[in-house]
């Protein structure tokens, strides 16, 4: 595996991790502010200083290149497989309606099966619900191809998120990249550091994604009483103070950000399903607490490995950055000390994270984690 990195901050030249080599037919990850990605003058440079044809393109609600996370910065990683494949699709969520569910089962259909080890999931991220997207595109697995992926992100201004594969970045695509070979070593896992607190309370309406009661009484209501003075300071506030969801029947809870409200019916739009008779409780964190479930998930996504990674795409929740503030690369530098000082790292902060809970195949969605896919061939 041959890799180049390089970032460049608005205004400033390009700034290379490593030696800069030349690659044939490179993987090439774009993640940059939303901003950047809509000049055309700038998608010209990136072109220019990557004159290559599989080029991924994802806004984020930060940049991470090495152990520095970035603003209104733009992070490539360019990635030539040595001994291995890959195969990317897209498909846009404007063309289904925006039933994501019909989107990745169709996104699914169109990757080659044969010696296919790992997907990695690039959506849209304002609009696209993650739970439903993930079960479309695990119709039809084999339970032995993994998942991992994340949402886009646009700070924490929730307006709107851009993705791409070859064009321009645009609105509602969601990417899949498909990693294919015997060599391939993929390990990954997902960790938060959120605790819970206050009374657990039950969903007593909701569709989808979208959440309309608890315990009888109109969710947003009940959301904005908990958050007092803060309430004003809506959607973004949330980030700080997600739900911990338990669904009927299931042990592990997953974590669900509030994308946005609706003041007329007293809604509020999560990030994946809420289904009717979940348990519900808000959650909060720390500085410390964040840090160490970084550390955490890289010491699960390393415990059984063969091989030491070459890359490390990490995606991680723009509500965690929010917490951390001017400490937020800790929780990138505890990722660095478990996974060496040999892999390219590289990533952003999303509106959503893909992948399975610990010991399990099946993909989740989650908010306020970090979740690591670890790669070597």
């Amino acid at each position: 595996m041959k890799i180049n990195q390089a970032s460049k901050l608005e205004g400033e030249n390009w700034e290379y991790i490593q030696e800069k080599l030349v690659l044939q037919k490179p993987l090439v990850l774009v993640f940059a502010n939303r901003y950047l990605l809509e000049d055309e003058k700038i998608i010209e440079d990136i072109r220019k200083e990557f004159p290559y044809e599989d080029i991924v393109f994802g806004s984020t609600s930060g940049e991470i290149s090495g152990c520095n996370v970035n603003d209104k910065s733009i992070s490539v990683t360019a990635i030539e497989f040595e001994k291995s494949t890959f195969v990317v699709e897209r498909e846009n969520i404007l063309d289904y309606d925006k039933r994501a569910d019909h989107l990745g089962e169709q996104l699914f259909k169109k990757m080659p099966k044969e010696n296919l080890k790992h997907l990695f999931v690039l959506s849209e991220g304002s609009f696209v619900n993650g739970s439903s997207l993930i079960d479309g595109l695990e119709k039809n697995i084999n339970k032995i191809i993994s998942i991992t992926g994340g949402m886009c992100g646009d700070d924490a201004r929730f307006e709107k998120t851009l993705a791409s594969y070859k064009e321009n970045p645009k609105v509602g695509e969601v990417v899949l990249i498909g990693f294919y070979g015997e060599s391939l070593e993929i390990s990954f896992a997902s960790h938060g550091g959120w605790t819970s607190f206050g009374p657990e309370r039950k969903i007593t309406k909701s569709n989808g994604n979208i959440l309309y009661e608890l315990d009888g009484q109109p969710a947003l209501d009940l959301y904005k009483k908990y958050l007092g003075e803060k309430a004003s300071q809506l959607p973004q506030a949330s980030l700080l103070y997600p739900l911990n969801v338990t669904p009927e029947g299931k042990d592990k809870p997953v974590v669900r950000t509030i994308l946005s409200i609706n003041d007329a019916d007293n809604s509020m739009v999560l990030a994946g399903d809420v289904p009717v008779n979940s348990r519900v409780q808000l959650m909060m964190a720390s500085v410390d607490a964040i840090a160490s479930g970084a550390e955490t998930a890289a010491e699960l996504a390393m415990k059984d490995r063969i091989n030491s990674p070459e890359i490390a795409i990490l995606v991680s929740c723009v509500g965690r950055r929010l917490v951390m503030d001017q400490r937020v690369e800790e929780e990138v530098e505890q990722v660095r000390e478990r996974v060496g000082d040999k892999a390219a790292i590289t990533g952003f902060y999303s509106y959503g994270e893909m992948a399975p809970f610990h010991g399990n195949k099946f993909c989740d969605l989650h908010n306020q984690t970090m979740t690591l896919t670890l790669i070597s061939e």
